[in-house]
């Protein structure tokens, strides 16, 4: 599915936040792709999106140049335990995609937001909030989280849970799809490491 294709015969007529309703509408009018679908998890104004079902720690040797690739943290694979859960150590940066794939058309913004519950457990589920127009508008990308533990102890997380919301908002549409941009992450369908070096310390 290309959500790209539609842009221009868009049928958003709203603007500002879409609620259930709009967000099943915007399927079916091709402004929004997300795979694999599931109804349930369909808020009043959000769609909430699933824990993949890998993850990387972020790994350091020494003090890190944004501009030096060479010095970046290393992804390192973590193993889900015997039954089947997330380990994330106290203090441990965790880069994870959610479980499912998103597109959005040109006229369509995202917000992605940890869910409260997660934060009431002094776990932080972030990255960047923003989801520009465009983003996956060719085949899906996933969004890549971050996920910190504040607590002394390890927490345990399910792959295939709930771990975030979705929130879309109409718009009047860009002039640049985000997958247009130059090093964007509008392709990937895991998580991937920063490419800040690529355009920070150049002349």
């Amino acid at each position: 599915m290309s959500v790209s294709s539609v842009t221009r015969r868009s049928r958003i007529r709203q603007r500002g936040v879409l609620t259930d309703r709009a967000i099943l509408q915007a399927r079916i009018d091709d402004e929004l792709f997300v795979e694999p679908f599931d109804p349930a998890l369909l808020r009043p104004a959000a769609i909430s999106l699933r824990l993949g079902g890998e993850a990387f720690s972020l790994h350091t040797t020494g003090p890190v140049d944004v501009a030096d690739r060479a010095t970046h943290p290393a992804l390192v694979a973590k193993q889900v335990d015997a039954n089947g859960r997330l380990v994330i150590d106290p203090g441990e940066v965790v880069l994870a995609p959610t479980l499912e794939r998103i597109g959005l058309s040109t006229k369509l913004v995202g917000l992605v937001d940890g869910i409260s519950d997660y934060a009431r457990l002094g776990i932080s589920v972030v990255l960047c909030g923003q989801v520009s127009p465009g983003f996956g508008s060719e085949t899906g990308a996933v969004l890549t989280l971050e996920i910190v533990n504040h607590l002394r102890h390890p927490v345990l997380l399910y792959p295939g849970a709930r771990i975030c919301n979705l929130m879309l908002f109409a718009s009047a549409g860009s002039e640049l799809s985000y997958g247009e941009m130059p090093h964007n992450y509008s392709a990937d369908h895991t998580v991937v490491a920063s490419r800040l070096a690529d355009h920070v310390g150049r002349d």
